[in-house]
């Protein structure tokens, strides 16, 4: 019995044929050299909305978090362990990325689940629920209206969340006084996965805008 599944095996064999032949040379800097992106993404977990292949980054490109919903927490240094919190502190910290970006994306099931408060959890510990309450404020006033439909809330909070994301990251010290002295931007996206549409945040409404392109 192999030790990794076959499709992954066969991914692998025409990842070495293929793009690792052609950027063997950029790989081997990044061996020796280190990485050095300017962008970290934070984006979810969902296997349809993968930043490097909707950003056609290569490799060293982009510094990449994921979780359930992409959410990112209020600063909390109480100890506890913190995974996004620690991947926002090395991003920012040490790699020195210039640009944050919180990029969500349609058909969301953390953002789903977050709307949906009759389902039961799915284990005992209900760690989605635990985590999703980050954004149970606004959850529970896209739920209360009643002139939307089940999928126009389900994009209303897919895109509220990334608000929140955007505000929580300026509860970080490390962010706020960067973003203040001009070295760090922070950025907001949400992809369409059925047409493959990428909506921008606008900085300074906060609405979601199509980017010209050319």
């Amino acid at each position: 019995m192999p030790h990794l599944p076959d499709h992954l095996l066969a991914g692998y064999r025409n990842f070495m044929s293929g793009r690792y032949l052609t950027e063997s040379g950029r790989y081997r800097e990044l061996a020796r050299e280190g990485q050095a992106p300017e962008t970290m993404i934070v984006a979810c977990c969902d296997s349809r909305a993968a930043p490097e292949a909707i950003f056609d980054a290569g490799p060293g490109e982009l510094f990449v978090l994921r979780n359930v919903g992409n959410l990112v927490p209020p600063y909390a240094p109480d100890g506890e362990f913190h995974s996004t919190s620690a991947a926002l502190e090395f991003a920012v910290q040490s790699l020195k990325v210039k640009n944050i970006v919180v990029m969500g994306h349609g058909r969301c099931g953390g953002i789903r689940a977050a709307l949906d408060t009759t389902s039961a959890p799915l284990s005992p510990g209900d760690f989605i629920g635990k985590w999703m309450s980050l954004i149970a404020p606004a959850a529970e006033t896209v739920s209360s209206s009643t002139f939307m439909t089940a999928s126009e809330r389900q994009t209303a909070l897919e895109r509220i969340s990334i608000r929140y994301s955007i505000a929580n990251l300026r509860t970080f010290p490390c962010v706020s006084i960067l973003e203040g002295k001009g070295r760090l931007s922070l950025h907001g996206a949400w992809f369409d996965i059925s047409t493959g549409e990428l909506w921008v945040m606008n900085k300074e409404t906060g609405d979601f805008e199509r980017p010209e392109m050319a």
